[in-house]
């Protein structure tokens, strides 16, 4: 089962997107998000890293891709099929491009891009379930092959004996942004109802005086 799902620009390590429900069932989510933006940080510096690559962590593994100058990872669970949780990666990867390509390079702020959460959980849904008919062909595609992608321990990635308080500091201030942008989704979400339904409500409310006036009328 996919856990976490995190987007960041490689050049500076700067997030930009993630998935906003991940972690609400997960013992040290916190934990483990440090672990991403180490690892984030880690590819900022230049670490000449495969543009694919598993690793292990616990009982989960990270998978992550690179491509055009960003990162996309997800935490999943060790039993979760390698082959799904990459495909996975590809679809975020191919949406988030067509969404916001032209503007990956210049984002000047952390989760410049929160409006893209909408797209990360309608696709990890489409994920969760290993046993439905969709993701059984996607495991049964002969065309999409994983073997050869590299599997690491985490400490091997991130420096033998490297303490995660080195970058507390980061992470602290990152998760106070991360709040900020939960915020701002909901504060997104609840527009958009608004928009969608303040027209109906005004139908009806014209509807209904209409009524009103008739029936003093007549």
């Amino acid at each position: 089962m996919v856990k976490l799902t995190m987007i960041a620009r490689v050049t500076d390590g700067l997030p930009l997107a993630e998935g906003l429900d991940d972690g609400r069932d997960l013992q040290d989510a916190e934990f483990y998000k440090q672990q991403v933006k180490a690892l984030f940080k880690n590819l900022s510096k230049g670490q000449n890293e495969p543009s694919r690559m598993s690793i292990e962590t616990g009982p989960y593994y990270f998978h992550y891709i690179i491509e055009g100058r960003v990162c996309y990872l997800t935490m999943c669970d060790r039993a979760y099929p390698k082959k799904l949780a990459f495909q996975y990666l590809e679809d975020l990867k191919n949406e988030f491009e067509r969404v916001n390509g032209a503007q990956i390079e210049t984002a000047a702020r952390p989760y410049a891009f929160i409006k893209f959460d909408t797209f990360i959980q309608r696709t990890k849904k489409l994920y969760q379930d290993t046993r439905t008919q969709r993701n059984i062909s996607k495991l049964n595609d002969e065309l999409y092959e994983v073997h050869q992608i590299m599997t690491r321990n985490v400490q091997e990635v991130l420096g033998v004996g490297e303490k995660l308080d080195q970058v507390s500091e980061m992470s602290s201030r990152l998760t106070s942004e991360s709040r900020i942008y939960a915020d701002k989704a909901r504060d997104l979400n609840r527009q958009a109802l608004i928009r969608k339904w303040a027209p109906v409500a005004i139908v009806l409310g014209v509807v209904f005086l209409l009524f009103w006036v008739k029936s003093k009328i007549w």
